[in-house]
């Protein structure tokens, strides 16, 4: 192994999400000793606690890694924008705070496609334990655990009305969008408390951050890992003096670094498409030819549409009315400054004849061009719609040796026939919601992409000009057994003892909701399986033979 000076049982690169769980489940016993390395900065700026200020971290280099897809044919050749958090808490502390688990399929597709204990009721258990539920506990509920999920603490008539127009068009309210049914119109959740985010940094890390066996590295830019032959025995990283350094793991090396983050990390080190690696003059250590294949997001449709009612955009169109948003803020911690990226949740089919919810809205008593942008100088609101599960698939791939240099990234939206037909489908549903009873009286104009797009061929040209993604990159190191998949069921990857990959790469088919909780309960999961392979003497090692055929 070299020199183990500054060794570690297990060394997690990555503090989002996943890497906050697994940090504080593995340090929990006091005989492990756990390295955390992020490359992000603290979580100290207050834009990060306060809900609504994801208007200013996204897009925002100090907390955001601001990275751009490639030119995508599917929307017009255009470039999007991919927040992804670089701060302590990750993404968890840039976005919309929305707690959603997906649909109880959505698991058992990932225990059928070759993944035993990854089904719906292996997993509900982890969702409960991570939770803290302002409503209380029952059959899928659970208190006392790191994560608050409270009521939203805004209510405006708009939403109310979008509501029962949904209702009247025959979506069903829903209370519950985790409890027994999924389908419906109702609320979100979210995951804040008294009027503050709980990011995972602020749920999970910061109780086992006074733990003596817990070391936290910030600025941390991962190289390589380190191998000896098929093992991975550490980590080399760059701080910000320039120097490198390494750091050593007795057990595992578990990569938390995000869809993104953690196929960079494998192809920069040699693991991944041999000829691409070797087109790059990177030496192939191990042949894996799914790493950075499989991804998945959630495009959004944003329908905007003018209104006679005031919305939240009056409500901010002056000096006097931000001031005072700002001392409802400060003095109760309630008002517009709570608001989660939006209120309103639905779940339902973009035809009758599908088996179950295929598309999502998010609803939002305001209108903007972009977050950090302000909103129009009108009163308006926005009904966001996105399909649940894209046949679509995109890569992250490097395009040079040097980790420092952002990948490739290619979504590959709307490259299938069904992703096509069922974004049209979710385009319509938002229109016969605006025209329902409750609402059409109140509808100026649709604003955004507006009246002259009708024609299934134009509703999809609309899709593809005025589409956003919903910031849910997944699946590129995928769970499974084909030749394609990354990690096996245990998320052990293929080929290489000692190496886990624990985030939202890992998911075979992207859930049908907000990737959160998901990749929370993922790292939950995770932690449980790492101690129990450590206490069978296995740690990864149990990862050395090839995927399947």
């Amino acid at each position: 192994m070299g020199n183990t000076e500054g060794a570690y049982d297990y060394i997690i690169v990555g503090a989002g999400s996943a890497g906050c769980v697994l940090a504080n489940r593995l340090s929990a016993d006091p005989g492990n000793r756990v390295l955390l390395l992020e490359a992000g900065g603290n979580d100290t700026s207050p834009w990060i606690h306060i809900p609504v200020g994801y208007f200013k971290t996204m897009h925002n280099p100090k907390t955001d890694w601001c990275y751009l897809t490639d030119p995508d044919p599917g929307i017009a050749d255009r470039r999007l924008q991919w927040p992804r958090g670089k701060v302590l808490g990750g993404s968890s502390s840039l976005n919309g705070l929305l707690y959603i688990r997906g649909h109880r399929e959505d698991y058992d597709r990932w225990r059928d496609l070759g993944n035993p204990g990854w089904g719906y009721e292996d997993l509900l258990p982890y969702f409960i334990r991570s939770e803290d539920q302002c409503r209380g506990a029952n059959r899928y509920h659970g208190v006392g655990g790191p994560l608050r999920v409270s009521d939203l603490r805004l209510r405006r008539e708009i939403a109310e009305r979008f509501i029962k127009g949904a209702e009247e068009i025959g979506i069903p309210p829903n209370d519950d969008f985790n409890g027994e049914e999924q389908e419906g119109v109702g609320y979100f959740q979210q995951t804040a408390y008294r009027g503050m985010r709980i990011s995972a940094a602020k749920a999970f890390l910061k109780p086992a951050r006074k733990r003596p066996n817990l070391h936290v590295e910030l600025r941390a830019h991962m190289r390589r890992l380190l191998l000896d032959g098929p093992r991975a025995t550490g980590v080399e990283y760059q701080q910000g003096d320039g120097v490198l350094r390494r750091a050593y793991a007795r057990a595992e090396v578990i990569l938390a670094a995000g869809a993104i983050g953690s196929p960079q990390i494998l192809q920069c080190s040699g693991i991944g498409d041999g000829k691409h690696l070797q087109e790059l003059g990177i030496p192939v250590v191990h042949h894996l030819p799914g790493v950075g294949s499989n991804l998945q997001d959630h495009l959004q449709v944003r329908l905007v549409f003018k209104t006679g009612l005031p919305t939240m955009n009056d409500e901010v169109n002056s000096l006097i009315k931000r001031a005072w948003v700002g001392l409802q803020y400060g003095l109760f911690r309630t008002g517009p400054m709570t608001l989660a990226a939006s209120q309103v949740c639905i779940f339902t089919r973009s035809n009758p004849s599908v088996e179950r919810p295929d598309i999502q809205f998010h609803m939002q008593p305001l209108s903007a061009d972009k977050p950090g942008e302000g909103p129009h100088p009108f009163s308006a609101f926005t009904a966001s719609v996105c399909q649940l599960r894209p046949e679509s698939r995109g890569q992250v791939r490097i395009v040079s040796p040097d980790p420092l240099q952002y990948p490739s990234i290619q979504p590959n939206y709307l490259s299938s026939e069904l992703d096509q037909r069922v974004t049209v489908g979710g385009i319509k549903v938002a229109r016969r919601i605006a025209a329902a009873p409750s609402l059409a009286p109140h509808i100026l104009e649709e604003y955004v992409p507006g009246a002259e797009f009708q024609s299934d061929e134009e509703l999809l040209e609309a899709a593809r000009r005025f589409s956003q993604t919903i910031y849910h990159p997944a699946g590129t190191c995928k769970m499974g057994v084909d030749g394609h998949a990354v990690v096996d069921a245990r998320l052990r990857v293929h080929g290489v003892e000692g190496l886990r990959v624990v985030d939202a790469a890992v998911m075979p088919e992207i859930t049908s909701g907000n990737t959160n909780a998901p990749v929370i309960m993922i790292a939950e999961k995770a932690s449980d399986m790492i101690l129990e392979d450590a206490r069978r003497g296995e740690t990864a090692a149990g990862a050395g033979s090839e995927a399947g055929p």
